[in-house]
């Protein structure tokens, strides 16, 4: 028998009062332990997922579980299963960051643990500030406790929503590598972001959602292999005066003394382009290549550039 998905979103659909239909028939699951990456552009229905995972959203038709819970039918079990970093900094200024660590324990009907206080605290950079007021906190600070506060009841599906969005370059890292350590520890953990190239170093699985429609949920290889495409970067000491048909077609664009060509992976190849450049009485410099990341696939998956 497999083991219980620590996410199953089965054919959930939401349509608010004013008519938006922001899920339509969405259905996913992901596994425990995964590191799993939802994304979509802005108004894709990513909230309102993780706002029905969370309760917070009733949804119009389908279901959702957290660890085989219903967030409809045994919503106290599926929330406790979840933690949720939201994107929005979300405080009470006078309470100190301990305090708010009681507190969320509290809710989830916990005695706060010194012990796991001390070690989240330790692992976020957060120790110091541990009798602070948040009013007091930076920014960055502030997205800190949240996370710990979304830990404070250790539940085993840990949603990071758009974690790093505004933070500096330091923080990020650091969030990063205690999302890692949970995620090593057992954790399962879901990632939204506008910063692709973080979903893509540590993501094993990706959804791509946009106008509520499940678009794609492939492996992260797997979605980068599915991109056609891939660019050819040269340093030419000569330049053909005039390119023929089937070289202008693959040109992209010059940029300083490199110009960029695009080839189809099933179609061209770098040695033909060579040879017909060649031809043309071009001379090689240097060359690079630029294989497609995963804003390459987001951007061909959507068709805009909205993220």
């Amino acid at each position: 028998m497999s083991a219980t998905a620590a996410i199953e979103i089965n054919a959930l659909e939401k349509t608010y009062a004013s008519g938006l239909k922001a899920l339509d028939r969405v259905s996913f699951t992901v596994e425990q332990g995964e590191f799993f990456a939802l994304l979509g552009p802005n108004g894709a229905g990513k909230s309102t997922l993780i706002n029905t995972l969370a309760g917070l959203v009733r949804p119009s038709a389908g279901d959702a579980k957290v660890y085989g819970h219903s967030v409809q039918r045994d919503w106290r079990a599926a929330r406790r299963a979840l933690g949720v970093v939201p994107q929005e900094l979300v405080f009470d200024p006078f309470f100190t960051v301990r305090e708010v660590l009681a507190l969320q324990a509290g809710y989830f009907g916990l005695k706060a643990s010194r012990a796991w206080q001390d070690e989240v605290l330790e692992e976020l950079g957060l120790s110091d500030k541990s009798e602070t007021r948040m009013r007091g906190l930076s920014g960055g600070m502030k997205r800190r406790v949240l996370i710990a506060q979304a830990l404070m009841h250790k539940p085993p599906v840990v949603v990071l929503d758009e974690p790093t969005a505004g933070v500096d370059v330091e923080l990020r890292q650091l969030l990063w590598r205690f999302a890692k350590r949970l995620h090593n520890d057992g954790h399962t953990i879901v990632l939204t972001t506008h910063y692709l190239e973080e979903a893509e170093s540590l993501c094993d699985r990706v959804a791509i959602l946009d106008k509520g429609q499940l678009k794609t949920l492939q492996t992260t290889e797997s979605l980068l292999n599915s991109h056609p495409w891939r660019d050819i970067e040269m340093q030419l000491l000569s330049f053909p005066s005039q390119l023929p048909a089937s070289l202008q077609k693959l040109y992209v664009e010059q940029a300083g003394e490199w110009h960029r060509w695009r080839l189809h992976r099933d179609e061209h190849s770098v040695a033909d382009l060579l040879e017909a450049l060649k031809q043309q009485g071009a001379e090689l410099k240097d060359i690079r290549t630029r294989e497609p990341n995963l804003e390459d696939v987001f951007l061909q998956l959507v068709g805009r550039d909205d993220s």
